[in-house]
């Protein structure tokens, strides 16, 4: 039986519990297209028979698009960049939305985002989830800012038990019922929430998405002219994969010459060591998109959705208890639109355009001097960096959550621009003007904190 025809209690269960949360029809029918594939046993793997990897000389890199820049900046004022902020970052600790948290110069994510945004003389729109919303709102009143956010909602999908396909219930804590339905909710959710014709009626006809953690991914002239100059439907920059990037989506093509973005958990289980073979599939996806809102209005119109590929992600119900009930997330990709738009196009970037904060690894280098941020929020690497990046590996019980990574660095992060590796292992205090040079260890055996002391240069393993 075709998967549109089913029609399963279960089925209707997932219409009465999203209807009785007010989710709008068009939300509801997108649901139950991935919702009938699920029921009907699709499955939404992507196998290695199917496509074949994207080489160098198929795409241009940035470097390669100088010569459009002029045109970038005469159609500067058509385009919106689009923030997504739904993220909470608990995985840091942290209580509120992660776009709250100080990451440069006493600046918060946010702060920088408006600032580059306000040097840019650009429009901005924030995609929150209903956890982040309110308190987005009272941080921007708190920065007051001349640039004023649109704004917009992440839908919720709901969550489902794998044991029946019916959706989860769990009495007392209605919130673990729901899940956010992937960064691919952007498309849907900018044309439900009304946003999408209002662009499209105030002149803005194409979009930059990207994540409230990267601050490189600031509006670039040459990939804005080359998009526009080319008439392209979709832009994804990719970046060359490192081994830390192996399990992160990347970039392939249809036999038929379709690009398509394969997700890990889109990867058959016994093809899990190519997927990771960063000599075959050497680009992943930095999730700076470029879309041209009139050729999205365009498949809106004609499908009524949004269709991208689905995500099957099973997860416990209550996140922080691995023997609550087992559920389904349903959830989709952004860059995974690359493969709806005929025409779409990829173009290589280097790493300076991708730089997320998603760990306090990530933030001690983003904190310390390797990183400088200028007063209209452009985030570059420091001209006196001596290596191409840092390798942080910091101890998990002591420096995981914020609250921890602050108390130890009080004083000050120390200078990396010499270092090449630094782990830290134990419980280890840092006074002020430290330096860490080379590739080096930091250990303390000790059930007491350590500290190094004020001034110190560390170029060799130090052990308390």
């Amino acid at each position: 039986m075709e998967a549109s025809l089913l029609d399963t209690t279960s089925r209707q269960a997932v219409i009465r519990k999203m209807e009785a949360e007010s989710i709008s029809p068009t939300i509801i029918q997108t649901f139950l297209y991935y919702y009938d594939q699920l029921e009907a046993g699709k499955n939404c793997m992507i196998h290695d028979r199917e496509i074949e990897p994207v080489n160098p000389g198929d795409m241009l890199a940035l470097e390669e698009l100088e010569s459009f820049e002029s045109a970038g900046i005469a159609a500067s004022g058509q385009f919106v960049r689009i923030v997504l902020n739904g993220g909470l970052g608990t995985s840091m600790g942290l209580l509120g939305p992660k776009s709250r948290l100080k990451v440069k110069n006493g600046r918060s994510f946010l702060e920088v985002i408006l600032a580059q945004t306000a040097s840019q003389r650009g429009a901005l729109c924030l995609m929150n989830s209903f956890s982040t919303h309110q308190e987005t709102l009272s941080e921007l009143r708190r920065i007051g800012s001349s640039i004023e956010p649109m704004t917009f909602f992440q839908h919720k999908f709901p969550k489902i038990l794998q044991s029946d396909l019916y959706p989860a219930n769990c009495p007392g804590a209605s919130h673990l019922e729901w899940n956010p339905p992937g960064h691919g909710d952007i498309y849907i959710a900018l044309h439900t929430s009304g946003l999408l014709k209002r662009l499209l009626d105030r002149g803005f006809r194409f979009a930059l998405v990207s994540n409230s953690d990267n601050l490189s991914a600031s509006l670039d002239m040459s990939l804005m002219g080359f998009f526009v100059e080319k008439k392209l439907p979709f832009m994804m920059e990719v970046a060359q994969r490192l081994p830390s990037d192996a399990k992160g989506g990347h970039l392939a093509r249809y036999r038929s010459g379709q690009l398509v973005l394969r997700e890990y958990a889109q990867c058959p289980p016994e093809q899990k060591t190519a997927f990771q073979n960063i000599d075959r599939y050497r680009y992943f996806n930095t999730n700076n998109i470029w879309v041209n809102l009139r050729c999205l209005q365009d498949v809106i119109d004609k499908e009524g959705m949004v269709k991208l590929p689905m995500i099957i992600n099973p997860k416990p119900l209550d996140p922080r208890n691995e023997e609550s009930p087992p559920v389904f997330q349903l959830e989709t990709a952004m860059g995974a639109a690359i493969s709806l738009f005929e025409g779409a196009t990829a173009v290589c970037v280097p790493r300076t355009r991708f730089f997320p904060v998603k760990t306090c690894n990530d933030l001690l280098a983003l904190r310390s001097d390797r990183f400088v941020l200028l007063e209209d929020g452009c985030l570059m690497p420091n001209p006196q960096t001596e290596t191409d990046r840092v390798k942080i590996k910091l101890d998990p019980a002591y420096y995981k959550h914020i609250d921890d990574f602050n108390k130890r660095f009080s004083l000050g992060m120390p200078s990396l621009l010499s270092c090449d590796a630094l782990e830290v292992v134990g419980d280890v205090y840092f006074e002020a003007n430290v330096t860490i040079k080379g590739s080096v260890t930091i250990t303390n055996s000790r059930n007491t904190a350590a500290v190094v002391p004020e001034g110190s240069v560390v170029e060799k393993d130090l052990l308390f």
